[in-house]
């Protein structure tokens, strides 16, 4: 049987975590900077644990004011603190429940610049790797996060996406845009079955593009985030597939 994970960005403010465990295998826990407090981290620790989910920090921009989707231009060294700082302060909760952090997944803005910048990925990495060099690190499939991590002995995930469309190059299409996000179900239960089984997804432009998946992020803040998580693991239980943490 094939098996994937599926990851959903949490402990953001919304209130429908509880709700959306028992339907993923891994969570990505805000730690503070863009969004969350000490409160929310722990009880997002507190309920991986009880759903028996893959705790992973979820490091952003410190910029609540915009979520964390606006770019910041940083020195690599504050970039490098940036990301320490907030694995360090997740960490140290997951160490007062006797439990550790299992994968590092940046957010917003941070992930999706460094998705397309070699330098900036080795940034974070190398803080990454300094750390823990047992973390795993989630970053869009094919992406300078998922290469520059392997380059210094990092395990990776290529993390695909069920509700965001995609360009032609494999990225994301930007939220700006009206197209950027998939509120159909059915519609992101195809695309997901589509890159787990066949190993491509559609563009926008209507071109066939080929893409790794490891993992499947489900975003937590989405309107239909719990009817997709929902749908979507009872889809691929329906195609064989297991869902199951790296």
């Amino acid at each position: 049987m094939n098996t994937i994970d599926v990851n959903c960005d949490m402990g953001e403010g919304m209130d429908n975590d509880i709700f959306l465990m028992p339907f993923i295998s891994s969570t990505n826990i805000a730690c503070g900077y863009h969004a969350g407090n000490t409160d929310t981290m722990k009880r997002m620790v507190e309920l991986a644990l009880q759903y028996q989910v893959a705790i992973g920090a979820h490091p952003g921009f410190n910029d609540k004011e915009n979520f964390g989707r606006n770019e910041v231009e940083l020195s690599p060294l504050q970039l490098f603190d940036v990301v320490a700082q907030q694995i360090f302060t997740l960490q140290k909760i997951c160490n007062e429940f006797g439990t550790s952090i299992h994968h590092i997944k940046p957010h917003g803005a941070l992930y999706n610049m460094a998705a397309k910048d070699a330098i900036m990925s080795s940034v974070i990495v190398k803080a990454i790797h300094e750390i823990n060099n047992n973390f795993i690190v989630y970053g869009l499939s094919g992406s300078y996060l998922i290469s520059e991590a392997a380059k210094i002995g990092l395990k990776t995930a290529n993390e695909v996406f069920a509700d965001r469309t995609y360009q032609n190059d494999g990225t994301l299409t930007s939220r700006k845009l009206a197209n950027a996000l998939i509120t159909d179900v059915e519609i992101s239960i195809k695309q997901v079955i589509q890159m787990v089984q066949k190993h491509c997804v559609i563009s926008v432009s209507g071109n066939i593009i080929g893409i790794k998946a490891d993992t499947i992020c489900i975003h937590g803040d989405g309107k239909y985030a719990v009817t997709f998580a929902k749908k979507i693991a009872e889809s691929l239980k329906e195609n064989n597939i297991e869902l199951k943490a790296i």
